[in-house]
């Protein structure tokens, strides 16, 4: 599996992190540490400088790295290892050292060109569990019946609780055709074990409809499952060619979109925004900076947002920005809540740095991570079908058929400066 696009500067994915690529460049330590010694303390540095908790989880880090330094480093081995023990006294799941075979893993799947189950996930930071945020529309996960919020306990009969996310992420990549067993534990339903034939995963982001409401208006459906580096692209074309084909009113459903890129977010908030701020990203110094949208928007006409627990990351960016802008009304459930930023540097021996440097805040200044974003009407939802979907027995879609032939709801969307 694999989900990010290398070429955008900063990008949310389906490991619940949003990076920007950079590499890092340091001044090498005093002469007298051996090559082992200098790279972790060139983690250290780097953690030093730009980590988003700047107690470093209430404690010295300095004496962190001391304490680190005092025992034998005999090879890079041991080096990874003490590394990795360092950054776990961080508690924090998304702030991790890659290998040099996990970088370049990552680096070739931002190509796009997936294969695997097709699962989106995260480690929850309160439980530590291995957790399902979105299978991919069509993917075999999804296929397979694996919902988000999920908890993924074994992979081929190895505890979850034993792997990093990049090494559960690596276990579930494979040839196409090849199966692999994942032992699957849900609320309400115990623990129970699914078979998962990998294949090719297929990213087409948008869905893109004509359809006419009970009252006879002329509206868009817009589904988009991902922000690929084409989702922006491919939803301005299904919203211009929407347009002229006479829609008055747009449903945009983002359930169970995991994310993506941070650009593609940023971009398609654009599309329908004249201004406004879109998103703030704030480091542990306070605000770092925000992306503004400076017009002009696509179409005025009234937008009512589907989101649900499966919505996280740069969707909940868009949600949030076009709620908090007053340009839609959001329908569903909370979302997922995953609103921290991580940065990936490369390491001086090929190795790679994922390190949580900010986090996100929508233009009304609402913290994302953990909370999410609440929905201005909540509907619950039976888990359906991918057929079942934007259909009578689809009540989240139901409901957003309701707001807008809500004449109030259209009237102040449609009334905006």
């Amino acid at each position: 599996m694999g989900f990010m696009q290398k070429q955008v500067f900063r990008l949310g994915f389906s490991l619940l992190v949003a990076l920007s690529l950079a590499v890092g460049i340091f001044a090498q330590p005093a002469a007298a540490l051996t090559d082992e010694q200098k790279l972790v303390s060139e983690v250290w540095r780097i953690v030093n400088r730009t980590y988003l908790d700047d107690t470093f989880n209430h404690q010295n880090w300095a004496a962190v790295r001391q304490k680190v330094l005092e025992k034998p480093i005999s090879d890079q081995k041991a080096a990874y290892g003490a590394i990795q023990n360092m950054l776990k006294t961080l508690d924090d799941p998304f702030t991790r050292f890659l290998d040099p075979e996990q970088y370049h893993s990552l680096q070739v799947n931002t190509s796009g060109e997936l294969t695997g189950v097709g699962l989106q996930i995260a480690l929850n930071a309160q439980s530590g569990k291995l957790e399902v945020v979105a299978p991919i529309a069509g993917s075999p996960a999804e296929k397979a019946g694996i919902r988000p919020r999920d908890r993924i306990v074994k992979i081929e009969g190895i505890s979850t609780t034993d792997l990093t996310l990049d090494e559960a992420a690596a276990r579930m990549r494979g040839p196409i055709g090849s199966l692999v067993t994942l032992l699957i534990e849900r609320d309400g339903e115990g623990e129970k074990e699914v078979r998962v034939t990998r294949d090719r995963i297929a990213l087409n982001p948008v869905v893109a409809e004509l359809r006419s409401s009970p009252q006879g208006t002329p509206f868009g459906y817009l589904r988009l499952t991902q922000f690929n580096a084409n989702a922006s692209m491919e939803l301005a074309h299904a919203i211009s060619s929407l347009e002229k084909k006479g829609a008055a009113a747009y449903i945009l459903d983002l359930r169970n979109n995991p994310g993506g890129l941070l650009q593609a977010g940023v971009e398609i908030a654009r599309l329908w925004l004249d201004s406004g701020t879109i998103v703030y990203t704030v480091n542990r110094q306070g605000i770092q900076g925000s992306f503004e949208a400076f017009g002009p928007a696509l179409t005025d006409d009234p937008l009512v947002i589907l989101v649900n627990q499966g919505t996280a990351s740069a969707s909940e960016i868009l949600a949030g920005a076009l709620q908090d802008n007053g340009r839609a009304t959001l329908v569903g459930e909370t979302t997922f809540g995953k609103g921290l930023i991580q940065s990936l540097f490369e390491l001086s021996d090929g190795a790679g740095l994922a390190v949580t440097i900010a986090k996100y805040e929508t233009p009304n200044h609402r913290d994302i991570n953990k909370l999410g974003i609440k929905p201005d009407t909540v509907v619950t939802q039976q888990i359906l079908t991918r057929d079942e979907i934007s259909t009578e027995t689809d009540l989240q879609y139901q409901a957003a058929l309701d707001a807008l032939s809500n004449n109030a709801v259209v009237a102040k969307l449609g009334s905006r400066e």
